[in-house]
């Protein structure tokens, strides 16, 4: 709450439903512990993460419930008039204002033009894929999403998100259809959902090294605590989230339309992630320090290699424990799984330390990333995302800072010995790690080509010889976003990034390639029109990167509810 002040309301007058029923010392009680507050238009009541220490009536006025939707904007979920009372589950739960049971849908249409071959870099990065990555291009996008509780602690949600873009291989494609049931913290997933498990800022980091929100969602079977939830016997100060899934890829006309069969590579490829943090805070706020260790896991499997000499990859429930726990494969492994892991694996280590003020929040990160055992034991030395993050949500036109800087130049060194003979060579042995690639798994580390990780190591879709694989992959970049609003119905982002590469270990680039891309969106909500919104964007391109190039954008959407269930 930003202001207080006592004063007189007959209370009897403006909660009469409630004072009906409540006994003489029931009033009372009322009359003491409750306190009139008053708020500007558009001044901020408490903001997403926050926990509200209070019931709250609305007596005059309206109140905008909203959050970070679809895109990076603000879509509001709820509308509080009088008299009506809001922030009492999350007061009473000790937790945090969620989505309301409800049916909610978003349309919306985009489109834009560009300079150059291809549309600007973060025109197209980090939107789960959903724009083409040539210029010129747009797309409608249309999708019905549910949530309701039922019985004693349990939920269920729906999804149905499809997409008509131009220019794409396929122009119709179900972006999102899945079906979720839940029980307390638990949450059973099945389908493709646009998820985002990571600890760093969705609108403004670069993006999470092992799974970011570059790529189309892959269709999985996911069990997940995905938030926060309090262990038992920690006094509150020990929480803990995580997940667990195995999937499918299903882009395997793509990839052979892309290749034109003139490349090998794995179709049908299974893919599986877990993921652990723990998380020691004060969930009373009293101690303002907090930090989370955590440990995510990704890795390709399975599949039919188009390489006759490959054939069908070890697909069957032996296999899959092999992958869970990163084993060498079997006897019906490729020589190079047998005598490794079997699959494609790659993961990281997060770390995250903060600092909070009623206020204010400031926070440290290091993503560190690995591709074997060497990485693991950070013989790849600093490898990762570096990052920090500075949040004023009481400081309207500047509520968040990002700056990081991504190094994946090391990667245990140039050389790899398979056979590693350690009383001629000693040491640990390992290098050459080749981030994100893979022999068998030539795709590596993508979706319809698209970088799963991290969009600063550069999709296969940027290659200019139309190859598979990732061929920047020894970069050290420079990244800052920004986020605020400039009035009550205008918002921006700002994205910058500075970017150089060296190629791969294997193939390195005779000369370093340099490149800077930025981004400015502004966003705008007419108050008559609730739900609507509009954005512009301009986005660029220099240097050796992705060529000079220069674009811009509108989007039009409009979010709303079809239905409440409460």
């Amino acid at each position: 709450m930003v202001k207080q002040q006592k004063e007189e309301v007959d209370l009897s007058a403006s909660l009469s439903e409630v004072w009906r029923v409540l006994t003489d010392k029931e009033r009372e009680i009322l009359r003491s512990n409750s306190t009139i507050q008053h708020f500007k238009r558009n001044e901020l009541i408490y903001c997403e993460g926050d926990e509200p220490k209070d019931m709250m009536c609305l007596l005059k006025g309206k109140v905008k419930i909203y959050k970070d939707g679809v895109g990076g904007r603000s879509q509001i979920i709820r509308m509080i008039k009088p008299v009506q009372y809001f922030g009492y589950r999350a007061s009473f739960a000790q937790e945090e204002e969620t989505t309301p049971e409800a049916t909610t849908y978003k349309a919306e249409i985009f489109g834009s033009v560009a300079s150059g071959d291809n549309a600007p870099f973060w025109m197209v990065s980090n939107r789960y894929g959903i724009v083409p990555l040539e210029a010129n291009n747009g797309y409608l996008n249309a999708g019905v999403f549910h949530n309701q509780t039922f019985g004693k602690g349990f939920r269920w949600g729906a999804g149905l998100d499809v997409v008509a873009a131009v220019p794409r291989h396929r122009n119709f494609f179900i972006q999102q259809i899945y079906a979720e049931l839940g029980y307390k913290c638990l949450l059973l997933s099945v389908g493709s959902k646009e998820r985002y498990n990571s600890l760093w800022d969705r609108w403004l980091s670069s993006g999470d090294i092992v799974q970011s929100a570059n790529a189309r969602p892959i269709p999985e079977v996911n069990i997940s605590i995905p938030e926060f939830t309090v262990v038992p016997l920690t006094k509150g100060w020990m929480q803990v989230k995580g997940d667990f899934a195995v999937g499918r890829s299903f882009d395997k006309d793509y990839l052979a339309n892309f290749t034109n069969n003139k490349q090998t590579y794995v179709d049908n490829v299974l893919w599986h992630h877990k993921s652990l943090f723990v998380q020691i805070k004060d969930t009373r706020n009293d101690f303002p320090l907090s930090g989370v260790i955590g440990v995510q896991h990704w890795a390709q499997w399975g599949g039919t290699s188009t390489n006759p000499k490959i054939g069908k990859q070890p697909q069957s429930i032996k296999d899959l424990i092999r992958v869970i726990c990163g084993s060498e494969g079997g006897g019906d492994a490729t020589v190079s799984d047998q005598i490794n892991v079997l699959g494609n694996h790659y993961g990281s280590y997060d770390f995250k330390l903060a600092f909070t003020q009623p206020n204010w929040q400031v926070s440290a990160y290091y993503q560190h990333f690995f591709e074997d055992k060497s990485g693991m034991i950070f013989v790849n030395n600093t490898d990762g995302l570096w990052g920090g993050q500075l949040d004023l949500p009481k400081f309207p036109w500047l509520r968040k800072v990002v700056v990081e800087y991504l190094v994946t130049r090391d990667q245990s060194g140039q050389f790899h010995f398979i056979d590693f003979d350690h009383d001629l060579h000693p040491g640990v042995g390992g290098g050459g790690d080749d981030y994100y690639n893979n022999g068998e798994y030539t795709t590596g580390a993508s979706y319809f080509n698209r970088a799963i990780g991290s969009p600063l190591i550069p999709s296969p879709e940027y290659n200019e010889n139309g190859s598979l694989g990732f061929k920047n992959n020894r970069v050290r970049d420079w990244h800052f976003g920004a986020e605020g609003a400039i009035s009550s119905q205008v918002s921006y982002r700002v994205l910058v990034t500075v970017m150089n590469s060296w190629g791969r270990h294997a193939t390195p680039f005779l000369s370093k390639k340099r490149g800077a891309s930025g981004l400015l969106d502004i966003s705008y909500q007419h108050p008559r029109l609730s739900g609507w919104e509009f954005t512009g964007s301009l986005a660029a391109d220099a240097g050796s990167m992705f060529g000079d190039n220069f674009g811009f954008s509108l989007k039009v959407a409009k979010r709303g509810i079809l239905k409440s269930w409460k």
